[in-house]
This record gives C-alpha cells, sequence and structure tokens, in this order.
C-alpha cells in the first residue's frame, strides 16, 4: 500500500506537467502577414491599407481572423457576437514596422502585451481612429511626441474609443463645416 502511495505521489506531477505542456502548446503563434489574408470586417485584403494590422487565433475556428486595424482587432474582443475562446491576439509593433504605410509582415507583439497609443493624430488605414501598438515604452513615447495621443495598456484601451463609429465622428465634422459659426448657417429644408 505505501509503495502505491509514493508512486501515485510521484507520477500525478509528471501528469500535471504535460497538462500544462498540452495547454502552452496549444497558443498558436502569429502568421506571417500575406496577399491572401483578408479583413474580417471590411472584406479587404490587409495589405491594401497603411497602419498596424491584427489577427486573432480562436480555438472554435480553423483560420486565424485577420483586421485592416488594430482598433478593429480590440473591437473583435469586445463584440458579444463575436467567439469568446480566443487563444491570441497578434498586433503589428510598429515600433519595429518600417513605416506607417508598410508595417511589416511579421513583427507581431501579443496583444494583451503591448502598449497602445491612442487618440493621436495618425488615423487607420481605413481612415478612422487607430489603437497604435508598441512592444517597447520608448517607442510609444515617441510616437506620442511627434503624433500626440496618450500610451495605455490592452485592458485599458477605452470602451468608446474602440466601438465608436469612425464614420458619426466624419459626419459630425462634416455637419460642422457646413454650417458654420452660429448665426451664418444656411437653413436646411425639410
Amino acid at each position: 500500500m505505501r509503495r502505491r502511495t509514493i508512486l501515485f505521489a510521484l507520477l500525478v506531477p509528471l501528469a500535471l506537467a504535460g497538462c500544462n505542456e498540452k495547454q502552452a502548446a496549444k497558443i498558436p503563434s502569429p502568421h506571417r502577414m500575406t496577399a491572401e489574408d483578408i479583413g474580417h470586417y471590411c472584406g479587404m485584403n490587409v495589405l491594401e491599407h497603411p497602419g498596424p494590422k491584427g489577427h486573432i487565433f480562436a480555438a472554435s475556428l480553423i483560420e486565424p481572423v485577420w483586421f485592416s486595424s488594430v482598433r478593429d482587432t480590440i473591437a473583435f474582443t469586445m463584440l458579444p457576437d463575436e467567439p469568446k475562446d480566443i487563444q491570441a491576439i497578434y498586433v503589428s509593433d510598429m515600433g519595429k514596422a518600417p513605416d506607417w504605410d508598410k508595417p511589416g509582415a511579421d513583427n507581431w507583439i501579443e496583444a494583451r502585451k503591448a502598449l497602445f497609443v491612442i487618440e493621436s493624430r495618425i488615423k487607420s488605414g481605413m481612415g478612422g481612429d487607430e489603437a497604435v501598438p508598441f512592444s517597447e515604452r520608448v517607442a510609444a513615447e515617441k510616437f506620442v511626441t511627434e503624433n500626440g495621443g496618450r500610451i495605455v495598456g490592452f485592458d485599458a484601451v477605452p470602451r468608446d474609443y474602440v466601438l465608436a463609429s469612425a464614420n458619426a465622428a466624419a459626419a459630425a465634422a462634416a455637419d460642422e463645416a457646413l454650417e458654420g459659426p452660429p448665426g451664418e448657417r444656411p437653413r436646411r429644408t425639410p
């Protein structure tokens, strides 16, 4: 009886270690971005747009889901109708990108480990606000100095910033420009 107890005590930690190795092996590595990768929300080739990109792996999906912007990538994690069994979220590390127009095909960082510059003057490839990812604070601070904005972690990117409609902001700006200063606004016809 004593031998069984000792044997059991030795085998249980080994079995648990094997489970941990299997779980670690399930985390997919980032894929190299190619001309075949299509943005989940826009239906366009991700390489056709400047700025950072993203892709997400979910256990329930066979292939990674690609995004033309990091803001769309983060939105996927917040929207109730999207899969919640996310294994990995990869975004372009813009500190290692050749430039804004060519964010790089394989300079990925796990989004939950990245720093994001939000509220900068730089717009996404689709024309909306962008959450610009960096792996190093120095690179993020340099971007803020040059383009404005503020630095936040993944969990601190505001939901409203990510899910606000870029079209609503553009429409409001167009209305403001059309109306002009108070007292000089043209009358609208119904």
